[in-house]
């Protein structure tokens, strides 16, 4: 390439044009011409220009000089956040042990830090003949560079050194005291100029209509009733996994069987009004049938996961803890789950010893009950609801009779359900939302459930929308893991289902039962999949409940389709909400949690301050309902946790309305929408869950947005996990590959966690598929998989301890 070189004022120095050499380098003493160094390897770091040749040559000078096969080396810098990094790649010999390598690495960061003085970011070894070659032989540098920005380097030892090098993060937050204090204005519904984030449902006193279940204060009274006015009506309806009905419940014979069990109760001299009873059954009849057969007998049920028979080890102690907890005097369950019980190896995880009575239902004594049950008030408790939470916590809240019936009435207004409905429900009938749809919902209102176990979709993927399509049903209920499995099982069969005549143009809400934020990638997919089926993509929507209130929010049949709105997730990290557009750099969808259900009022408080906050202001989420728990359930009793949890109070404002503390974090925004009521539509943000989130250098992270960003990086990765460690974040990704790929992940998931999140993370655990453990909600438990690490059992495919 010919130039003309000129002076600084524009004058050409000579009249002759020049060729380029791409050569750095000057003229030293009597003419003589001194190269330094190439154009191409420069890279500037830190405000400072590097040689990648010199680089190289300190690394060749390292001992032992042969551990490099052939003098193999490539040197080049890649831009993270906003800078060069150094990253060194060298071939080494076929013969090098392990213990060589890290010899070797090691020395070499420390020359190339005395030397040149600056830090190597990612220090990666191949084997021998690996690298992409030029011509004449020589090492194709761009090649090698694109292969380590995809993760096809394939490196066999790989050390990076972010901690070193990375020096231009931003400053760690100094947390301000709050914005809202007692001492703000507060003038009417403002706080400091803005609107108070409060939202309600519609009331339920107020709604007419012809509930006859009103009249009855226990489930127990609406069922007899109902055996009485309409005995031959279908309630329940269970599939097994051809789709062919397996069992079903009438009115009466509900009714009759739960006689039947109250009076197996009753022959228990031992058995006291309000003795709790472990109900250990798979999901289906049995189960319905058994709680109300404890409610006839004036015993309090707890629902409990029945151990799974091929991994009886890790399942049943964690029966039993629920059955030791909860104090329960005696356990139901199937002659099936009975022998298993009895069984050597559930012998070996637990000793048969300890259990309290079981009772096998199966054989039922033919006699009734001599009287049944009346509770004497609805605040008496009528069961307990055990869940473990993502943070591995096994936590019991009491549910009151008073309470079960607002929370089946509440419900039955959203979904608008009476006897001539259908609702299908694939989801796990033992905490939560779940376990209300399943057991209590058909009996209060009358409709009929069609019950899926979601066990049954691994043997049929398809068996829960074939079900929804066959019954023409409106309505349907499902977990995330169940939608997961539709959308990866079924994903190329689409066409296959069509031409079957599967179609769910029917569908009116199909509703994720859930108690964290909405996963919108996950309902985005599933809607835009069996969009082809006729499945409209409003239907998809997710509900949101907690431990203090088991369903907060629910997509119901009427009333406004559900909202997502971008916000700045580096905000969101300080706490505060940026509204952006879509698209726009670090932004993240949240879409709104279905509706707030009837005689559901909600507040957003400050979690420190415990005062209001303004509408569009991320706080705590507080919920007052008549559903409401009304408290833990725990051995130990501690008084502060309940109080502060079940009976919380504002701090400034209406300081007389008592509250309940989700323990989530989100924000209300009033939309352009309007509701059925005529007002503006509130509509609540869930960004999660508060005991989840993660501060790091003063801000605060929450795992599932690091997950996001990591999982996005390489096919490979299926799923992935975060938590801290002594304050260094921990990364365990699950690997779908061969083992070559494991060490190309550790510089992209180090990468983007910097770019998108400004953390260097501290280490990266490979792992097989299937290792990170998730509960029945779909949710992952990162409190197991952090036990597991600190325990040495993960048995990773490699693990990466970044410098």
């Amino acid at each position: 390439m010919q130039v003309v070189p000129a002076y600084q004022r524009g004058a050409p120095i000579s009249a002759a044009a020049f060729t380029r050499t791409g050569l750095l380098g000057f003229i030293g003493p009597a003419g003589l011409v001194f190269v330094a160094g190439k154009m191409d390897g420069l890279m500037a770091v830190g405000g400072r220009r590097h040689s990648a040749d010199d680089i190289v040559a300190t690394a060749l000078a390292v001992e032992p000089m042969k551990f490099v096969y052939r003098g193999r080396i490539a040197v080049f810098s890649v831009t993270v956040l906003h800078d060069e990094r150094i990253v060194v790649v060298a071939e080494q010999r076929p013969d090098s042990t392990e213990e060589d390598s890290f010899q070797w690495m090691s020395r070499v960061l420390q020359a190339i830090d005395g030397i040149h003085q600056v830090g190597v970011y990612c220090l990666a070894l191949v084997p021998s003949n690996t690298l992409p070659k030029t011509p004449l032989g020589g090492i194709h540098l761009s090649e090698t560079k694109q292969l380590f920005l995809e993760g096809a380097l394939h490196p066999c030892n790989v050390l990076m050194c972010p901690h070193t090098c990375v020096t231009n993060l931003p400053k760690p937050r100094q947390k301000q005291p709050a914005e809202i204090g007692p001492a703000s204005v507060m003038v009417g519904n403002l706080v400091s100029g803005k609107r108070i984030a409060q939202a309600s449902g519609r009331d339920l006193g107020q709604m007419e209509d012809n509930d006859q279940a009103r009249r009855f204060l226990f489930l127990s009274e609406v069922l007899q009733w109902r055996a009485q006015t309409t005995p031959d009506h279908v309630l329940y309806t269970l599939l097994n996994a051809r789709g062919t009905v397996a069992g079903s419940l009438t009115c009466l014979q509900l009714h009759k069987r739960a006689e039947k069990i109250a009076a197996l109760l009753a022959e228990r001299r031992h058995l006291q009004d309000g003795d709790h009873v472990a109900l250990v059954y798979p999901p289906g009849v049995d189960l319905i049938a058994a709680f109300y057969g404890c409610l006839y007998a004036g015993c309090v049920p707890v629902t409990v996961r029945p151990p799974h028979p091929q991994n009886i080890a890790t399942t049943l102690p964690t029966v039993k803890m629920i059955v030791e907890v909860s104090r329960s005097a005696c356990l139901m369950t199937s002659q099936i789950l009975c022998k298993l019980l009895r069984s050597k190896e559930a012998s070996a995880a637990v000793d048969a010893r300890t259990w309290p009575p079981v009772l096998d239902t199966d054989d039922l004594p033919k006699k009734k009950p001599p009287l049944l049950f009346k509770p004497s008030n609805s605040d008496t408790l009528a069961y307990l609801d055990f869940s473990v939470s993502t943070t591995g916590m096994l936590a019991g809240v009491q549910m009151s009779h008073g309470a079960t019936s607002a929370f089946c009435r509440s419900i039955k207004l959203q979904c608008e359900l009476y006897p001539s409905r259908e609702v299908a429900l694939c989801l796990d009938p033992y905490c939560g939302l779940g376990f209300v749809l399943w057991c209590l919902c058909s009996v209060y209102s009358g409709h009929q459930s069609i019950l899926i176990p979601p066990s049954e979709l691994e043997a049929n993927p398809s068996l829960w929308l074939s079900a929804v399509s066959q019954s023409r049903v409106r309505d349907t209920f499902c977990s995330y893991s169940v939608m997961e499995l539709c959308t990866k099982g079924l994903g190329l069969q689409t066409e296959a289902l069509k031409a079957r005549g599967l179609d769910l143009s029917r569908v009116r809400t199909c509703v994720v039962v859930a108690e964290e934020r909405p996963r919108t990638a996950l309902t985005q997919s599933f809607s835009k999949l069996f969009k082809d089926l006729g499945l409209h993509p409003r239907a998809v929507s997710t509900s949101f409940g907690c431990r203090v209130n088991l369903a907060i929010c629910l997509q119901g049949t009427s009333g406004p389709d559900p909202t997502t709105v971008y916000v700045d997730m580096r905000a969101l990290r300080h706490d505060r909400v940026r509204l952006v557009e879509r698209g726009s750099p670090h932004s993240l969808p949240l879409m709104e949690s279905g509706k707030i259900l009837p005689g559901v009022r909600i507040i957003i408080a400050n979690p420190e301050t415990k005062g209001p906050m303004g509408e569009s202001h991320l706080g705590e989420i507080w919920v007052h309902s008549g559903h409401n728990a009304s408290g833990y359930f725990t051995v130990y009793g501690d008084e502060a946790l309940q109080s502060d949890h079940f009976c919380s109070r504002l701090s400034f404002g209406d300081t007389q309305t008592i509250w309940a503390r989700t323990g989530y974090l989100g924000f209300l925004r009033r939309t352009e929408l309007t509701d059925a009521s005529g007002e503006r539509h509130d509509a609540l943000y869930v960004v999660g869950a508060l005991e989840e989130a993660m501060e790091l250098r003063g801000m605060r992270y929450h795992p599932i947005d690091i997950e996001t960003s990591i999982i996005r990086t390489h096919k490979s990765i299926t799923e992935c996990a975060v938590f801290t460690w002594t304050n260094l974040l921990v990364v365990v990704v699950e690997l779908d590959g061969s083992e070559q790929e494991a060490l190309d992940l550790v510089p992209l998931v180090t990468n983007v966690v910097l770019e998108e999140h400004y953390l260097i993370v501290g280490v990266v655990v490979v792992v097989d598929m299937g290792v990170i453990p998730i509960n029945s909600r779909g949710e992952k438990q990162r409190m197991h998989l952090r036990d597991g690490f600190l325990a040495d059992q993960l048995d990773p495919v490699y693990v990466a301890y970044n410098m």
